[in-house]
This record gives structure tokens, sequence and C-alpha cells, in this order.
């Protein structure tokens, strides 16, 4: 990281449980669900509303919606 550059992170807001918390950039949702310790079927990312594929790009400094998934049967 060059001298003077702000740290790089992302904002999770995780549903249900209603937490928020930050954690260091990662680049794409894929490598956040990782990151999190939460597997890829077991959660939906979403921003500004729109829910994002594994592969899509995080942009710096984002606020993300993490929705925890369950299935029963």
């Amino acid at each position: 990281m060059m001298d003077g550059q702000k740290n790089l992170e992302i904002v999770v807001h995780m549903v249900p449980g209603d937490t928020t918390t930050t954690i260091p950039y990662v680049k794409t949702v894929w490598q956040l669900c990782k990151a999190l310790g939460l597997a890829e079927e077991s959660a939906l990312v979403a921003r500004e509303g729109k829910l994002l594929t594994l592969d899509r790009h995080i942009n710096p400094n984002d606020h993300l919606e993490i929705i925890k998934v369950t299935s029963r049967g």
C-alpha cells in the first residue's frame, strides 16, 4: 500500500441479526463469502438493493448487505 493511501474496507450489514461490521477490502463477492466463512449457497449479497453474483467485483468502501439463507426440508 502506498504511503498516505487510505485503508480500503467494505462495510457489511448481516441479515438476520442486524449486525454491521467492517472488513478489509476483497475484490469479488466470492472472496467476501470466503473471508466471512460463509458457504456460497448460504448467503445472498446485495449492493444498493441489487443482488450480486459470486463473480461480481466489489468496490473499495462499498456498503453491502449479506442475507443469510437456509433451506428446510
